[in-house]
Order: C-alpha cells, then sequence, then structure tokens
C-alpha cells in the first residue's frame, strides 16, 4: 500500500506537466481598416465623462445618481456576483476535499442472538458465562478525504471556462452600464427639447391669437374673406391641440428618467429645474483608430471572453474521453474508552484507489465533444460578427455626427437671421412705416425657426450620444475608484472591481 501512495502523489506531481486537450487560442482573422471612414479629429478616444461635454451640472448631478441608484445596475452588479461565485465553486473542485467527522458508536446486544449465540455455544465448552447482554461504546474522531488527479487538465479546463463566463458577466455590466447612462442622457436631452418646445408652443398660439384678433377686425370692415378669418382660426387651433401633445410627451420623458433614478416622478421637480440648457458641443470627437474597439467595446469585450469559455469547455469535454485517477479515504483515531480517545496507538486509516475509464459511454462522450466543438465554432463567429459589427457602427455614428453638426449649423444661422427679420419688423411696426401683420409675420418666422434650432441640437446630441456609445469604453471619471460590490455602501453594488482591462 506505501508503494500505490507514492506513485498516486507522483502521479498528482506530473499534473503540471499534462498536456492540455484545449484547441489553441486563435486571433480573430477578419481583417480590420486602419483608420475610420469619416473620422476628422487625430488622437485617441478618451469616453471618461464624455457627457461633461455638455456643459450642464444638473446632467452631470442626474448621471451620477442613476450610477448609484438605477436597479437595471443593481441587476447587473449581482449577476457579477454570480459568476464570481461559480468560478470560486469550479476552482473548489481542483483542490483536495477534506471532511473531518467525530461520532460516538453505543452498540448492545442480547446474547442469545446472532454472534453472541454463537459465542456462547464455544463458551459452554469451557465452562464460561456471559452475560444476557453484549454492550460497547466506540469513540471515532476522523477525517475523510478524496482528490481527483487532474492529469488531463478537466477540472483545470473547466474552472477556466467559468472563469471567462465571469469576464463576460463583467463586460456585460459594462455594456449595461453604458446602456443605462446612454439613455438617461437622451431621456435629459428630450425633457430639454420639450420643455423649450412647451415654451415655444405657447409663444406661437400667443401670435396665432393676435392674428385672429386682428383677421377679425379685417373680416367685421369687409377687408378680409370669411375663407382668410377661417385659415386663421385653423392654424390658432392646430397651435393649441399641439400644447397637449407636447405636455403628454414630456410627462412621458420625465417619468422614462424617474424610472432611471429608481424613484418616483414626485420628486423629480427637486431634481430637475425649470430651465434646462445643455450646451451645444460642436467640437470633433477623436475615434482613434479600429483596433482600440477590442479593448473599448464591451460587447467585443464579452464576445471574445465567451469565445474563450467555448474554447475551455471543449478541452473539459476531451478531457473526459480519457481515464480517470481518483484518491480517497479516511484517517483517525478509535477508542472504547473516552479517557483513551487521543492515544496514538489508537490510529486507523484507509485508502481507496480508482482508475476509471469511459468504455462504455464513448459514444456520448465523444457526442459531447462535437457539441462543444460547434458550440466554439458559433462563438469565434459570433466574436467576428460583433467586431466587424462595431467598426460599421462607429463609422456610422461619426458621418451621422457630421451630417447632424452641419444641419444645426444651417439651423442656427436661420435662426439668427429670422431673429434678425424680427427685430427689424418689430423696429418698423413701432416707428409706424410696417402694419401689425408684418410683425406677427416675422414673430411667427422666428418661433418657427427657434423650433426647428431646438429639433436640430436634440438630434445633435442624439448624434453625438450615439457616436460615444459606439466608441464604447469605461464611461467613468478618470482617477475615479472601484468599488467592491457587496459592501455597505450603495453605490458599491453597483460597480464590478477587477473590470477586465484586456
Amino acid at each position: 500500500m506505501p508503494a500505490a501512495v507514492f506513485s498516486i502523489l507522483a502521479s498528482c506531481l506530473a499534473t503540471a506537466c499534462s498536456p492540455s486537450l484545449a484547441p489553441p487560442a486563435s486571433d480573430l482573422t477578419t481583417q480590420l481598416p486602419e483608420e475610420f471612414v469619416g473620422s476628422t479629429a487625430p488622437g485617441q478616444h478618451d469616453p471618461s465623462g464624455w457627457w461633461e461635454a455638455f456643459n450642464d451640472p444638473t446632467l452631470n448631478q442626474i448621471v451620477e445618481s442613476v450610477l448609484t441608484s438605477n436597479y437595471h445596475l443593481a441587476e447587473a452588479v449581482a449577476r457579477v456576483d454570480q459568476a464570481r461565485a461559480r468560478e470560486r465553486i469550479a476552482h473548489s473542485a481542483r483542490t483536495l476535499r477534506v471532511q473531518p467527522s467525530a461520532g460516538a458508536e453505543d452498540t448492545s446486544v442480547p446474547t442469545n442472538a446472532g454472534i453472541g449465540a454463537q459465542v456462547d455455544e464455544l463458551d459452554q465448552d469451557f465452562g464460561l458465562q456471559l452475560p444476557d447482554r453484549l454492550g460497547l461504546t466506540t469513540y471515532t474522531l476522523s477525517a475523510d478525504f478524496s482528490y481527483e488527479v487532474d492529469f488531463w487538465d478537466r477540472n483545470l479546463n473547466e474552472a477556466r471556462a467559468v472563469g471567462a463566463e465571469r469576464l463576460a458577466s463583467e463586460w456585460d455590466y459594462r455594456a449595461a452600464r453604458i446602456g443605462v447612462v446612454a439613455e438617461t442622457v437622451r431621456t435629459y436631452l428630450e425633457i430639454a427639447y420639450l420643455r423649450r418646445q412647451l415654451e415655444l408652443s405657447g409663444e406661437m398660439v400667443e401670435i396665432f391669437r393676435e392674428r385672429e384678433k386682428l383677421a377679425e377686425f379685417r373680416y367685421d370692415r369687409g377687408l378680409n374673406s370669411a375663407r382668410d378669418l377661417y385659415r386663421v382660426r385653423r392654424d390658432l387651433w392646430d397651435a393649441e391641440t399641439d400644447l397637449p401633445r407636447v405636455e403628454g410627451r414630456l410627462a412621458d420623458a420625465e417619468g422614462r428618467l424617474w424610472v432611471l433614478l429608481g424613484g418616483y416622478r414626485g420628486d423629480l421637480a427637486d431634481m430637475l429645474p425649470d430651465s434646462l440648457s445643455p450646451s451645444i458641443a460642436l467640437e470633433p470627437v477623436p475615434a482613434g483608430i479600429p483596433a482600440d474597439l477590442l479593448a473599448q467595446r464591451p460587447d467585443v469585450g464579452a464576445a471574445r471572453q465567451r469565445m474563450e469559455a467555448a474554447r475551455h469547455t471543449v478541452g473539459a469535454r476531451r478531457a473526459e474521453l480519457m481515464p480517470s485517477l481518483s484518491l480517497s479515504g479516511s484517517i483517525g483515531l478509535q477508542n472504547s474508552d473516552f479517557e483513551n480517545w487521543f492515544h496514538p496507538d489508537q490510529w486507523f486509516r484507509n485508502l481507496t484507489v480508482n482508475l476509471l475509464g469511459p468504455v462504455f459511454q464513448g459514444s456520448r462522450l465523444r457526442d459531447n465533444v462535437a457539441l462543444a466543438e460547434n458550440r466554439l465554432h458559433e462563438a469565434i463567429a459570433a466574436y467576428g460578427r460583433t467586431v466587424v459589427a462595431a467598426v460599421n457602427e462607429v463609422e456610422a455614428a461619426l458621418i451621422g455626427w457630421e451630417t447632424s453638426r452641419r444641419f444645426y449649423v444651417l439651423r442656427k444661422s436661420f435662426a439668427e437671421e429670422a431673429q434678425a427679420e424680427a427685430d427689424y419688423q418689430e423696429r418698423r411696426y413701432k416707428s409706424g412705416v410696417a402694419d401689425y401683420e408684418d410683425f406677427l409675420t416675422a414673430s411667427q418666422t422666428f418661433v418657427s425657426a427657434n423650433s426647428a434650432l431646438a429639433a436640430a441640437a436634440r438630434d445633435l446630441g442624439y448624434a453625438r450620444l450615439t457616436l460615444h456609445r459606439a466608441l464604447g469604453g469605461a464611461w467613468v471619471a478618470s482617477g475615479s475608484a472601484v468599488l467592491e460590490p457587496g459592501s455597505s455602501d450603495h453605490a458599491s453594488n453597483l460597480q464590478p472591481a477587477s473590470l477586465p482591462a484586456d
């Protein structure tokens, strides 16, 4: 038996040199372009705190609040913690398992039954008299142990696969974080736009009311026809009916913002002032090079880690085709006298060595290998598709941002001209050179131009948001602390530690 033990220990030491059956890691073969189409700003992309480009303290406060109270992020952190727990469980399968135990066995049987009856028959030949019952108490203190020699790295590959899935879940957290922040910024820009639209719609209603008064005055004096009066009243009705539509959209946007904040609508007024004025950022965004996406985009990182998990799973399934060697047994002390329980002469041991081979289930195991290999092929294809989609999303976002910027500049120029015309007609009307209708027409054009400009500003903000989201990244301020989930601080439950940086 000692020789067998030494042989097993030698096999355990040889585990470090055991061959790995996992397929070799392979890089994505898709050729990446050297630069993005439509990128006009040189330099490295830095996504940290990009929303601060809007220069709006209220927006910054809301984003910080969302990052500490959003329930969707809390769910994502819980999934990361689950993945970390599964990784620890997978690694525990590679260690020696020891189960200590202590017990007392009290036995009392009649002498005339079982083995006692046979002993009694023998003792009668020698003239011995046994008691009516036989009693024995045995105390045991032992430790059971078991260990599987992972010669083919089955347990190691299982643990590595679970570890890769854990990294993928952390990338998924980043994707959830990007999605929540992006939705928060988008909703905030929508609220700012709708509040501005509500203000401009009110001004337009007042203009049409003045036009209605002027039309009624001219109709009463026979200067306008009934058709002219009806047309003015119809424009007034359209402007008035637009007010509740904007109010309804504003209420919906504010409700969605408070869902992101993890609270209720009644408290939103304390956070949002009456006037929201996010700045317009017209400077170009440096996109870097396409290869940067492999380290920044969370969907690319998650796909890469799931490809790694599938690769190690193939190794684990292939190892199941090989024989497995396990060692189990127990060692301890045993005595019927409690006072001498720990006497060194009372030790006992038992040792079991098992060598199992997959002789009668080879077909099922080979099918498991084929399944794992096909899942690896699927993961490789998904990784390639994700990378190609990421590059094209950035290029489309760059072009979309540039076109939105040019459109905003044109709208701003038109609004400035409309304002100059409105000021000019106001001076002419006050000086008695022009009539009131010319002033109202110029004012109407000015309000319409401001409404179109507000929509262009919103769309430009959306385009910049789409670009930053396409570029991916950490989305946290530089130098900010990384908090561990599970601590007492509520904010820490929304920031997994050790995020992948590869």
